[in-house]
């Protein structure tokens, strides 16, 4: 059993514990209110733009852009996959890369060759171990990204895919729903398939384009590619801070519930050793007599 000296020990250590996890809660805490405002603030230009891409794809032939054009036969395909950084964020990780895992077979049950573009060292360090065939990693950049990397990130995939190199390319993210949720998403990056909205085309507005809504269109599309990948940047930096500052609020809360079982199970201790010591003082008394 182990002495009253250990049990405070360990209770001293657990109450250090709550201080880093209180800590690294607020930091996170602090992190997740300037990415989700950059998000927000995002958010208007993102739909904006898919509004006129809409408009414009419904009213061209989508036949102008090889981007627009689906390939008649797909035997190469590529996924830009998203993990942070770093870890101590729950479950946000694993499941990133179980569902990218899920993607990998799903392209090898239909005979397809497949290559990966990782973003974030905790997917890297995954597929790297594991000899999953990787196209290329960028780790170490959240918070530095800026719309002229994000614009080569595009390029690349896009030269890429105009060069016959691949055949398709997915990209895989968080999406940031709540602080409480965040949600694995799989969309199609390339062909691109302009954004589909409620409205019929009688309801839609017009615009007068210049010069021409296909010189438009064939000048909007590689913006669209960066567009998406930008946000996704930003979903998943936001989706991160979350789960770490939700991960590390249930640390604190178990370090609170810790401290109180150890403190009980040191008051028992405590109770058991002075009711020892009594019996030893009434038994010695009884034996002088």
């Amino acid at each position: 059993m182990a002495t009253l000296r250990d049990i405070l020990r360990k209770i001293d250590a657990v109450k250090k514990t709550k201080q880093i996890t209180r800590a690294m809660n607020m930091v996170a805490a602090a992190r997740l209110r300037k990415t989700q405002t950059k998000m927000e603030n995002f958010d208007p230009y993102a739909k904006k733009f898919a509004e006129v891409l809409e408009n414009l794809a419904n009213r061209i032939d989508p036949e102008i852009h090889p981007l627009l054009n689906k390939k008649e036969q797909v035997s190469k395909v590529e996924l830009l996959h998203f993990t942070s950084d770093r870890g101590l964020c729950g479950s946000f990780n694993m499941n990133l890369i179980s569902a990218g895992v899920k993607w990998v077979k799903d392209q090898q049950t239909r005979g397809l060759d497949y290559t990966l573009t990782l973003v974030g060292r905790k997917g890297r360090d995954y597929f790297k171990k594991r000899d999953y065939h990787i196209s290329a990693e960028h780790v170490s950049i959240y918070g530095d990204v800026d719309i002229a990397f994000v614009n080569q990130m595009a390029k690349d995939l896009s030269d890429r895919y105009l060069a016959d190199e691949t055949d398709e390319v997915y990209m895989m993210y968080s999406r940031f729903i709540s602080i409480a949720k965040q949600e694995p998403t799989l969309v199609q990056l390339i062909p691109i398939v302009p954004p589909q909205g409620e409205k019929d085309s009688e309801g839609m507005a017009e615009y007068l384009c210049e010069p021409n809504a296909e010189a438009l269109l064939v000048e909007l599309l590689p913006k669209h590619l960066s567009v998406q990948i930008f946000n996704a940047f930003l979903q998943n930096e936001t989706s991160e801070n979350a789960a770490r500052m939700a991960a590390m609020d249930n640390a604190s809360r178990n370090c609170s519930d810790l401290i109180e079982n150890l403190t009980l199970v040191y008051n028992k201790a405590r109770q058991a050793a002075i009711t020892a010591e009594l019996m030893d003082i009434v038994g010695g008394a009884e034996a002088l007599k």
